[in-house]
């Protein structure tokens, strides 16, 4: 029951935070663009026009919604992180600094939602650092770092993800939107994460794969001793 509740965590995170973001942006008077605005726009409290990165003109109704999204997605995330533990990852120093970044991520969430970029700028941007920069890190290691049993396509899928995403946070760091836009950059470098976890999560909790480091557990070795001990457990 642990593992699977850091599966439906990081599942119940996503999906509301899209659920969330949908009902958020669909509440402006000014159409909403993922091109042209921030996914923090949609958190920001007060009305008025954001000269950068891009001239805009926001006004969020429902701010709040938004930010309390962006704190429970926090949560979740480290949540998962913390509970699916043996379940996903190998042992060692490596693997530990990939949860411990993942974990960051969710906690820039948390920033995000308590500090609105336009109420508290400095830890805002602390949030999207943790976001995008650690967290994106973390997706990176996590390509090298998951368990043995863990399908391929999901270890080379985090790499590569965490590798896209990076380089599209260098380029919207930079204004080099590449024809995607403020927004379509920004997501591009924020989103990759949630969908990687969205995946995880999904696989975790259907292929009914629940084995963890934990007490009374099956050691999680590599090879077909991996396999023999797991069954006879």
């Amino acid at each position: 029951m642990r593992v699977l509740t850091g599966y439906v965590a990081w599942i119940v995170g996503v999906v509301q935070f899209f659920a969330v973001h949908l009902i958020v942006e669909s509440a402006w008077d000014r159409p909403y663009s993922w091109a042209r605005n921030n996914i923090s726009d949609l958190g920001n409290a007060h009305c008025a026009l954001q000269a950068e990165p891009e001239p805009r003109f926001v006004c969020s109704p429902e701010h709040a919604l938004m930010n309390v999204s962006f704190v429970a997605l926090g949560v979740l995330l480290v949540l998962g992180v913390v509970l699916t533990g043996g379940a996903l990852w190998r042992g060692g120093r490596a693997a530990t600094t990939a949860r411990l970044l993942l974990a960051a991520a969710g906690a820039g969430f948390v920033l995000a939602g308590l500090a609105p970029a336009d109420v508290d700028e400095n830890l805002h941007v602390l949030g999207a650092l943790l976001i995008m920069a650690a967290g994106n890190t973390g997706l990176v290691l996590a390509g090298f770092h998951l368990a043995a049993h863990v399908p391929a396509p999901l270890r080379w899928g985090a790499g590569l993800l965490g590798v896209t995403a990076l380089v599209a946070f260098g380029l919207f760091l930079s204004h080099r939107y590449l024809g995607l836009g403020m927004g379509g950059m920004e997501r591009l470098a924020a989103l990759p994460l949630l969908l990687w976890a969205l995946a995880a999560g999904v696989r975790g909790v259907t292929s009914g794969d629940r084995r963890s480091g934990g007490p009374g557990a099956p050691p999680v070795t590599d090879g077909p001793e991996r396999r023999r001990r797991a069954v006879a457990w």
